[in-house]
């Protein structure tokens, strides 16, 4: 069932102590082993192009070895499932998104995790809006003749999965405009993009980031972008609402998450770990922001930062599933 706002504060409620600790509290001799940080979805998506680069800064940081590894299906509860049931010693993470933290629970009556009691939040590294893309067999340029098209013969629409972020989004275009849109669900951002460039789909809504290589490259054209203003990195691009729908702002966003009752020690190197890795300028900053990503704030990538991010868009999202008329399944 649902969970209260309540209920999601206090599953997370272990997570500000964190930053309380004093470096000499700190784990000794961790890691002295891989790292396994857990990608919930295909390869080739945000999520898991995110999830390397956290990798990455984790293992340069931590002076260690992060292997990233993808189990993915089920909207990311497969991979959060498992991570959730895994010892909690800060050997296994999860790259956590929308799907699997905050949109599973309102959709899904029965998981294989709580994902408000099994995790505690590390560090938010980044997010990104979705867009709308379809493949260039799809003479349609513009938003509302997309819409127009649907209208008289139904357009398919893949997303990263069901229960996704970008399912979420997907729903309420559908809830705002009356467009006739096929739900196509993926195992991922990435297991979509060669059915988008061969016509197999008409279209899909997942993260910019995803969309942006695909218009730049001409083998796909991006109709709309689900962001506040458009983006520098391809201005020629409308939003939603320059499209005539009325506050669509959507987006996916990345953190890294631990089995709960992991030694608040170990959350607080691994999110100092992330914390440095991500200063303005750093190469992997400028690599998330090359590919459209916005940076989160120094506050969200604490571990009590990013808690209260969760609790922000678990109320968000019970909103969309209300607008969208989703119930649990």
């Amino acid at each position: 069932m649902p969970v209260s706002r309540r209920t999601l504060i206090a599953g997370f409620a272990i997570s500000p102590a964190v930053t309380l600790l004093s470096k000499t509290a700190f784990a000794a001799g961790y890691p002295d082993r891989p790292i396994h940080l857990i990608v919930p979805f295909a390869p080739g998506g945000n999520a898991d192009i995110v999830g390397r680069i956290a990798g990455q800064i984790i293992g340069d940081g931590l002076h260690g070895t992060v292997v990233v590894e993808n189990h993915d299906g089920a909207g990311g509860s497969v991979g959060a499932g498992y991570v959730a049931h895994a010892k909690p010693d800060g050997y296994t993470l999860l790259v956590g998104s929308n799907g699997p933290l905050t949109i599973n629970p309102i959709l899904h009556k029965d998981l294989s995790y709580d994902p408000l009691k099994d995790f505690v939040a590390v560090a938010l590294t980044s997010y990104v809006p979705h867009a709308l893309i379809m493949s260039n067999k799809v003479e349609a340029k513009t938003l509302a003749d997309v819409i127009a098209a649907s209208k008289k013969t139904p357009v398919t629409v893949a997303t990263s999965g069901v229960g996704s972020a970008t399912h979420m989004t997907l729903e309420r275009l559908k809830a705002a405009t009356g467009a006739d849109f096929t739900h196509v669900p993926y195992r991922g951002g990435g297991a979509l993009i060669a059915d988008l460039i061969g016509g197999s789909v008409d279209g899909a809504m997942t993260e910019f980031s995803t969309a942006l290589p695909l218009h730049k490259s001409g083998k796909a054209h991006i109709i709309a972008i689900a962001s506040a203003h458009r983006s520098a990195l391809a201005p020629d691009i409308p939003t939603f609402e320059e499209s005539g729908v009325k506050d669509l702002v959507a987006q996916s966003y990345v953190g890294v998450v631990a089995p709960a009752k992991t030694p608040p020690d170990i959350v607080t190197q691994l999110q100092n770990a992330l914390a440095a890795g991500l200063q303005p300028s750093s190469p992997a900053a400028t690599r998330l922001q090359s590919l459209g990503s916005e940076l989160a704030t120094p506050e969200q990538m604490t571990s009590q930062g990013f808690a209260a991010f969760i609790h922000a868009d678990y109320d968000a999202m019970q909103a969309a599933a209300k607008v969208a008329g989703l119930k649990p399944q």
